[in-house]
């Protein structure tokens, strides 16, 4: 996949990794902090990862704390003879009181918050939670000060849908209630190269092996 693109050469490569599926205890609920592992099927589809993600050499690979996405990236790691790097603002968007509720609990307690997250993202702030503002605020020094510790060369990030979201938005100058115009598939692939600071968006949400 990786190796077919052209070479970044001084750009620094970021190669942005959605965790793979989770088990059965996800499906249906919003999980932001609400820590869940992976399943049968996203322990094959990190194995997958590793292989199709294997070359280029990456000089490291971070990935959020919770164990969906950490136990994602141990294989993406181990392909490049590296243990991940946890970094906890990477951590998904805290959905507070809504976090690890069902969709159908959250519609009956948040009608209002429903309808505005579906339609105007950039507006809402769970209760108890975070706001897109506030992921963020967080999110992107993370990611530059990551870019800065490897200038030329290729990193791995194995994190969630939103903070890929906002990523790439960011890179492709896209406002906050455009965040669901970007597909984040469990085990997505998308890359973004760097150059004096201008990103170039060269792959989103790419299935592995692809």
């Amino acid at each position: 996949m990786i190796e077919s693109l052209p070479h970044h050469g001084a750009a620094t490569r970021l190669v942005l990794v959605r965790h793979a599926e989770p088990d059965g205890s996800a499906r249906g609920r919003v999980c932001g902090r609400t820590d869940v592992p992976l399943g049968a099927a996203g322990r094959r589809q990190a194995d997958a990862l590793g292989v199709a993600l294997a070359a280029p050499p990456f000089a490291a690979v971070y990935a959020s704390p919770l164990a969906r996405a950490f136990e994602t990236a141990r294989p993406i790691a181990a392909a490049h003879r590296l243990d991940p790097v946890r970094c906890d603002d990477l951590r998904e968007l805290d959905f507070g009181e809504a976090d690890g509720l069902r969709f159908g609990e959250i519609e009956a307690r948040y009608p209002n918050l429903v309808r505005a997250w579906a339609k105007t993202p950039g507006s809402v702030r769970f209760p108890g939670g975070e706001s897109l503002t506030d992921l963020r605020a967080r999110v992107l020094p993370a990611v530059e000060t990551i870019r800065g510790r490897h200038p030329g060369a290729a990193v791995g990030i194995v994190a969630h849908a939103g903070v890929l979201r906002v990523v790439l938005g960011d890179a492709l100058g896209l406002p906050d209630d455009g965040f669901f115009r970007l597909d984040q598939s469990h085990g997505g692939v998308s890359v973004v190269d760097w150059l004096d600071g201008t990103p170039l968006v060269r792959v989103v949400n790419a299935a592995a092996g692809l």
